[in-house]
């Protein structure tokens, strides 16, 4: 089977994901979901992995979205089917335990644009263009879009992303707050890397606590998400990287931790 995601570990501790389908955009088909499920397993089962980061093969595509070629001869029932496999994907990719930054180095059309939504952090190269165009096939999106994007940017300026199926361009997507960073393409995957390896520097172990306190306590009220916070923060206490920090600051030396 061809390989439609590829995976390469960097400096041991960063992963790099690489929709492999550039000849297709790197759509979404049925064997990709099936390769990037398999590959977020691997990630989530290496304690030395600290961060993800997932890009598309090519200049033109990070990922245009479902396949719709593929997409043409289902029944209703299979359609269905299909976008629940890639919105339960997606939040696998949500869910991983460590941070997952979006490279996104071309277009992110649909589905495309929902994958990165699903990462913790998104930098675009400067000429990508990404939307939720669904609306334009006379559909929703369905992986996410409709609950994702408002949380990100806001109910407004999501409406009028999905309402009017219109792209932006990276420009724009910086300016309404949908990616955090823009590159040259050129140096995308060096500039993404750069903030990967800063991010896998710190704890662990408080790298993932600090996901679940913000991904859980966004979806409830001050007062639980202060509660989530505290519980996250009792993980912390008890690891011995929390005493290394200590030591390391003591004797003015970078920290060397161990995800323990």
């Amino acid at each position: 089977m061809k390989e439609l995601i590829s995976l390469e570990v960097v400096d041991q501790h960063i992963a790099v994901l690489t929709l492999n389908r550039p000849q297709a955009a790197n759509a979404l088909s049925k064997d990709l979901l099936d390769q990037l499920n398999h590959v977020i397993d691997k990630v989530n089962n290496n304690p030395d992995i600290y961060c993800t980061i997932i890009t598309g093969a090519g200049e033109k595509a990070f990922c245009a979205g479902a396949d719709l070629k593929e997409r043409k001869g289902m029944t209703d029932s299979e359609v269905i089917e299909a976008v629940s496999y890639i919105g339960s994907t997606i939040q696998s990719v949500e869910k991983m335990k460590s941070p997952v930054i979006a490279a996104i180095n071309g277009v992110a059309f649909g589905g495309g644009l929902e994958l990165a939504l699903a990462c913790d952090l998104r930098i675009s190269a400067a000429h990508a263009k990404m939307g939720l165009t669904e609306t334009s096939l006379a559909i929703i999106p369905g992986a996410g879009g409709t609950q994702r994007l408002p949380r990100l940017i806001g109910v407004g300026q999501a409406k009028r992303l999905i309402y009017t199926a219109k792209p932006v361009t990276a420009d724009e997507a910086l300016s309404i707050g949908l990616v955090e960073q823009l590159s040259d393409k050129e140096k995308l995957l060096e500039d993404a890397l750069e903030i990967a390896k800063k991010i896998a520097q710190n704890g662990p172990v408080a790298l993932r606590q600090a996901k679940i306190a913000i991904n859980h306590g966004m979806q409830t009220d001050i007062t639980t998400g202060l509660l989530i916070e505290h519980l996250s923060y009792k993980e912390t206490i008890p690891t011995r990287d929390r005493l290394e920090g200590l030591e390391a600051f003591q004797q003015k030396r970078k920290p060397l931790y161990k995800g323990v």
